[in-house]
């Protein structure tokens, strides 16, 4: 599925992006734990932040989940 958000979350990934999605009781947001590439903390900052919420969370689906278990020994 390829849509402004998606196309917006794949540029931030590609430019070392490390945020994750958290998403609890269909309430997204995002962690960024291990701390972004100065490239990807600037594309954040200039492209995804200043969104509306919704869009926003939009854009946090297609990240990484923190609720992923596929690294999980018998994950897929």
């Amino acid at each position: 599925m390829e849509n402004a958000s998606k196309t917006l979350a794949d540029e931030y990934r590609r430019l070392g992006g490390r945020r994750v999605a958290v998403i609890d009781d269909n309430i997204g947001s995002s962690r960024d734990w291990e701390g972004d590439t100065p490239e990807a903390a600037k594309f954040w900052r200039v492209h995804i932040s200043s969104l509306s919420d919704r869009e926003k969370r939009d854009v946090e689906t297609f990240l990484p989940s923190l609720n992923d278990e596929s690294d999980e020994p018998g994950g897929k």
